[in-house]
């Protein structure tokens, strides 16, 4: 009886061991996703009356279960009937990783009249009496939750190809466990985001001068912590999404592997993140055109 317990607690020590390694490992692959996601959610918030920051952020994050408690099941059926499905679609998250960062530079260098435009708007609409602000939040609350859910099946995707031919159960706990850390992650962190410049004016308005100059600082860095987010999270669309595609065709991944472990060191690393990035910015170019002409061949026909 006691050789049998103690074999049982070595398998269960065992399973666990695995999941602990693998879900670090399904983290590291999806912190890409995760940069990109913070930024995109933290962006959505923006306009929100401070009073309602949190409340809305905590309706995104709700959602963001529903969709993870859809998301998790799927993948696992997927993994067990279908498991040569999980390249193809990691393919085709891959490359709507690259797509979006492309349209993000797109927008950002030969759309930015439109963009201002879009945020003049939103800051007239927020001031206008006259304007529902309760059904614009709600817009907003599932704009977001549409958003999350694109990233969220990315990051359950990628996770699903780092566990794919390990026992139900090591899946099943790796990609709860990554769904439960990323949505905590990611929604803690924007909720500390959007309450930085209350937390740099309560601070500024103490009697204490260190606390004073505390609160200008984190009021002052406030903005330029949404601009490196925002900044991040596109860069991080690239190295994710290439990453994926790369390794996506086995002949280039070992290629970009071997190359990167016979040069070594820093650069070696540098280099195969340059090859993910370059990749990835080719590919969102491409789909983004493809994109692009679809409309305005549908345009033309309608």
């Amino acid at each position: 009886m006691a050789s049998s317990l103690l074999l049982l607690l070595d398998d269960i020590a065992t399973v666990l061991d695995d999941v602990s390694v693998l879900t670090k490992v399904a983290a590291k692959k999806t912190a890409g996703v995760l940069g990109d996601d913070l930024a995109l959610n933290a962006q959505q918030v923006t306009g929100v009356k401070a009073e309602r920051e949190i409340p809305v952020v905590w309706a995104v994050c709700k959602g963001s279960f529903v969709n993870k408690a859809i998301l998790v099941p799927a993948a696992l059926a997927i993994g067990t009937w279908l498991p040569w499905l999980v390249t193809p679609l990691l393919m085709i998250g891959g490359a709507f990783l690259c797509f979006e960062g492309a349209e993000k530079l797109a927008h950002k260098f030969l759309h930015k009249d439109e963009h201002d435009t879009d945020t003049q708007r939103h800051e007239k609409a927020m001031a206008d009496a006259s304007i529902d602000v309760v059904a614009m939040e709600k817009d907003k609350i599932k704009g977001a939750v549409r958003t999350d859910f694109i990233l969220s099946a990315e990051i359950i995707a990628i996770t699903l190809g780092t566990v794919q031919g390990q026992p139900f159960t090591t899946q099943l706990s790796v990609l709860v466990g990554i769904a439960l850390i990323m949505t905590i992650g990611v929604y803690g962190l924007v909720a500390g985001i959007v309450k930085l410049d209350d937390a740099g004016l309560y601070l500024s308005q103490r009697a204490s001068a260190g606390a004073q100059a505390l609160g200008r600082g984190i009021l002052a860095a406030a903005p330029w912590l949404m601009k490196a987010l925002s900044v991040a999270g596109t860069a991080a669309m690239f190295l994710v999404g290439g990453g994926i595609l790369v390794h996506g065709v086995p002949a280039l991944g070992h290629a970009v592997e071997d190359w990167a472990k016979a040069t070594g060191g820093v650069f070696g690393t540098l280099g195969s993140m340059g090859v993910n990035a370059g990749v990835g910015l080719v590919a969102g170019a491409i789909v983004l055109g493809v994109v692009e002409l679809v409309g305005k061949m549908r345009g033309k026909k309608a």
